[in-house]
């Protein structure tokens, strides 16, 4: 009786192990068409010689296989490597034993196109090779997970090897397997303590790899950022976070595990250019896809002040699009770099750089910028105003700055800030939590003109969250009477374009009323873990 694609526990080729999560296609002990028909005394003959069979003979044909011997872990390192703490790659030759089909060589390409998802696959490994016994054939290798038998063929592929006249009998072949064929989690798990977590993951900036290792990882910290190197082409150098982010220059201290000292780096985000060194500025790789909606809220002839504006991931995108920026970063290195990337993409006569504290920033060029336009005639078409907040310990806890921002000048419904503000939640209703923070720090209510966006889980229990808003009037000309009309603008000025990100909230998201030009502040808050 045959069985397609069902879970098991198998053992293989005199190695054990526990296969977790995998499904295969098998026979099963009662399957009515044996694999050989070679007595058990010929296939103990065959395996044992097997093992000690000169180059020229290191295939076989297989005997019927016991389903509960075939071993999961048969890609595993040898075991004598668990605990090693200074890299020996000698230490990782193991010798396996896989399924091979005997192919003549003008058949050879059209079956591997056919049989891709049979085929063995393993990192430096060449799935064809010379047959040794005759010149005029190729051994194909295959994957002894998904194939065990001639039976282990679907339909399809039986019907490929008939019409092809290609023997569907499988044979053995000794690989000898070294460092080169393993996988990075397959190398970290058999070194590191049985039973612990392994970290393959990193975050890439240009030629970094930046870890954040746990406690028990630490004393095999050389190890893991020299494998990291080996298996990633490009990376030359691999960073662990020794400490929590500053939250006011937003850079932490890294310690190099492996490889090259050199921190300055070049990346590619959205099709910008950003150069800096990584460990005196802040970078965070996964926040690539909210740079670039904040960059799509924007429109040509729109002003955006960035007021942590690191090297310019929100600024440089924006400018781009024909907008005018004011970016600006207390750190001296962001400030450098910024300056720098702007230059590089070709946008700083469209960027005016600061290098000042965030609330002064706020209380200084953005009062200064806003009443300029408060100014403005009012048949003349008012901008949108942006203004990101990108510091994640201390952005909405600046929205107070905004009390009396605007007081002396006259009212404006066209001047009433859309923000958007990013915090971190811990609370079990996070929408809630930062709703009614930002709301105290106001001394307004933001309800039913508020909306919340999930940006990412940065740990567990830990949510980063992006509240929208739009600045009460009250708030921003306090010492002035303000009726209800005035406090708002239409509640749709909200709405914006869709995007993947799921929301929590639900007020609608950010969108310019068609035919009116509106004010949008963004205060941002990202992960610093």
């Amino acid at each position: 009786m045959r069985c397609e694609w069902f879970v098991i526990l198998w053992r293989s080729f005199g190695y054990s192990g526990f296969l977790k999560t995998y499904h295969y296609r098998i026979i099963t002990s009662n399957s009515q068409i044996p694999f050989t028909w070679i007595s058990r005394v010929q296939s103990l003959h065959k395996t044992l010689a097997f093992y000690f069979s000169s180059q020229r003979n290191r295939f076989s044909t297989m005997p019927e296989i016991d389903m509960n011997k075939i071993d999961p872990e048969l890609y595993s390192p040898p075991s004598q490597v668990r605990g090693m703490t200074k890299l020996d790659r000698t230490a990782f030759k193991k010798t396996v034993t896989i399924p091979v089909l005997k192919v003549r060589k003008e058949m050879v390409n059209k079956l591997v196109r056919s049989l891709k998802k049979v085929l063995l696959q393993r990192p430096g490994i060449k799935r064809v090779i010379d047959d040794p016994k005759d010149e005029g054939n190729k051994l194909v290798m295959l994957d002894p997970h998904k194939i065990v038998s001639d039976d282990s063929f679907e339909e399809s592929e039986r019907l490929l090897l008939k019409e092809l006249n290609v023997n569907p009998q499988i044979s053995s072949y000794s690989l000898e397997l070294a460092y080169e064929n393993f996988k990075t989690e397959e190398i970290l798990r058999a070194v590191l303590p049985e039973g612990q977590d392994v970290t393959s993951g990193f975050s890439r900036i240009g030629h970094i790899a930046h870890l954040n290792l746990r406690d028990h990882q630490l004393p095999f910290k050389q190890l893991i950022g020299q494998v990291i190197i080996d298996k990633n082409q490009g990376i030359t150098s691999v960073v662990n976070k020794v400490n929590t982010i500053d939250s006011i220059y937003r850079n932490f201290q890294m310690e190099v595990l492996s490889g090259e000292e050199n921190m300055i780096t070049k990346v590619r985000e959205n099709n910008y250019t950003y150069e800096f060194d990584f460990s005196k500025v802040y970078w965070n790789p996964r926040l690539s896809t909210e740079h670039n909606r904040i960059t799509e809220l924007l429109k040509p002839g729109d002003v955006l002040f960035d007021v942590f504006a690191g090297v310019g991931p929100f600024a440089i995108p924006v400018a781009k699009k024909d907008c005018m920026v004011f970016a600006n970063d207390l750190n001296p290195e962001s400030h450098k770099w910024l300056f720098h990337n702007c230059k590089l993409n070709k946008v700083d006569q469209k960027v005016k750089i600061f290098n000042l504290d965030g609330k002064d920033f706020l209380q200084g060029p953005v009062r200064e910028e806003l009443m300029k336009l408060a100014r403005q005639p009012s048949k003349e078409r008012k901008p949108s105003v942006h203004i990101v907040m990108n510091l994640p310990a201390m952005a909405i806890e600046l929205l107070s700055t905004f009390h009396s921002l605007l007081d002396g000048q006259s009212k404006s419904r066209e001047l009433l800030p859309i923000v958007h503000c990013y915090s971190f939640s811990k609370a079990d209703d996070p929408t809630k939590d930062v709703q009614q923070r930002a709301e105290a720090l106001l001394g307004a209510s933001l309800k039913g003109c508020s909306s919340v966006h999930l940006v990412r889980n940065v740990a567990p229990n830990k949510e980063m969250i992006c509240i929208t808003f739009q600045v009460p009037a009250s708030v921003l000309y306090e010492n002035q009477p303000i009726n209800q009309e005035e406090q708002y603008l239409k509640p749709e000025i909200l709405e914006g374009p869709p995007f993947k990100r799921q929301r929590t909230g639900t007020c609608k998201p950010y969108k310019e009323k068609p035919g009116k030009r509106n004010l949008l502040i963004l205060v941002y808050n990202f992960s610093h873990t």
